[in-house]
């Protein structure tokens, strides 16, 4: 068994890397090769981490550094890919941390694509993990199955989300592929919908790069709804591997009762089954589904509630995650980072994808 590492002049390369992550169960869109590129624009530096026995990858992790005033942020996203129980485990997490607190690191944060589970949370605690407070992706995402036919899985939908699919066909909503030239009119729409339901957004710069690495090649679709000329709603949607992921999506204030989005969700969701996709992810709702009753859910107006309403719409399950786990190297600076994380998510609410 051994460890390499993307800095180094042996590691398998991104045909490889992509390979693995996209036919592991555990794989997920934000450990792809593209993924630490696009971070890697924006303050991020990924280093990839390989175990290989026989010549194939069996475990790995991409890791995200980013420095910070008093020391380094290391992250990894839906990872690390790896049996916990393995000893590819051990050996894996080991080289992260060697790795992380030569670069300073404060402490490391993983949020596993992994179902939620007891067991496995025991595990981690086994491993020097603490479950943390403060997520940086969603643990609770909405999943639609497209292993159906396209008759099937509009049949599963609430009623009323075919109603508005057919009624925003039906006012004249026209849906177009966007372009690079349109990246601009959508980053307008973000700051609209930012203002409006409380998240921060990216710069455009960092969509035209989400762009260029996911959409321009094929690996996702940028879709945009007009009325009359007028620009109403934009999404883009990834594919990585058998699944498709709703990243990023904006609206206008104006003609909100045509229903925009519920056709773009529709166009993106038939693309994906297209694709050759079997899940399409819809992006995050609220963590308090499962323990709420299904009519109070549905009369909370706080926070991600209308989205969890519009997102239910479309058919799907509720998928929830292991969630965020921390290993500390530095207690007092941990400490400060976690007050000062919880002051920064005071001045936003919940945002509604991760990314």
């Amino acid at each position: 068994m051994r460890i390499k590492l993307s800095t180094g002049p042996d590691f398998p390369g991104r045909e490889a890397w992509n390979d693995f992550v996209a036919s592991s169960n555990m794989g997920h869109l934000l450990q792809s090769y593209e993924w630490g590129e696009l971070k890697a624009k924006f303050g991020w530096r990924p280093i990839r981490f390989a175990v290989e026995e026989g010549g194939r990858i069996i475990a790995g992790a991409q890791l995200l550094l980013r420095r910070l005033p008093l020391g380094s942020f290391a992250y990894v996203p839906k990872g690390p890919i790896v049996a916990l129980e393995s000893e590819a485990a051990t050996a894996l997490l080991s080289a992260i941390h060697q790795v992380a607190q030569g670069e300073g690191a404060i402490f490391l944060k993983i949020e596993p694509n992994l179902d939620d589970d007891p067991s496995l949370g025991q595990r981690l605690r086994d491993l020097g993990f603490r479950p943390s407070d403060q997520r940086i992706q969603p643990r609770s995402t909405m999943a639609v199955d497209l292993t159906a036919d396209l008759d099937a899985i509009l049949a599963q939908m609430k009623a009323k989300t075919r109603y508005n699919i057919r009624l925003a066909g039906k006012k004249g909503v026209i849906m177009r592929e966007g372009g690079e030239s349109d990246l601009g009119a959508f980053y307008r729409l973000m700051r609209i919908t930012s203002r409006r339901d409380g998240f921060p957004t990216h710069v455009l710069e960092y969509y035209d790069e989400a762009w260029r690495l996911f959409v321009s090649p094929g690996r996702g679709r940028f879709l945009l709804a007009s009325y009359e000329g007028e620009l109403l709603a934009g999404l883009m949607v990834f594919v990585f591997g058998r699944e498709a992921w709703y990243i990023y999506g904006a609206s206008s204030n104006r003609h909100r009762n045509l229903m925009p989005n519920h056709l773009l969700q529709w166009e993106a969701i038939q693309w994906a089954k297209g694709q050759g996709c079997t899940t399409y992810d819809l992006g995050g709702i609220p963590d308090e589904v499962g323990a709420l009753a299904e009519d109070e859910a549905l009369q909370r107006q706080d926070g991600l509630w209308g989205l969890y309403r519009f997102k239910r719409g479309f058919g799907g399950e509720v998928r929830r995650s292991i969630g965020p786990y921390d290993y500390v190297y530095s207690r007092p600076l941990y400490r400060l980072f976690n007050a000062l994380w919880g002051l920064r998510r005071m001045a936003y609410r919940e945002s509604p994808a991760g990314g």
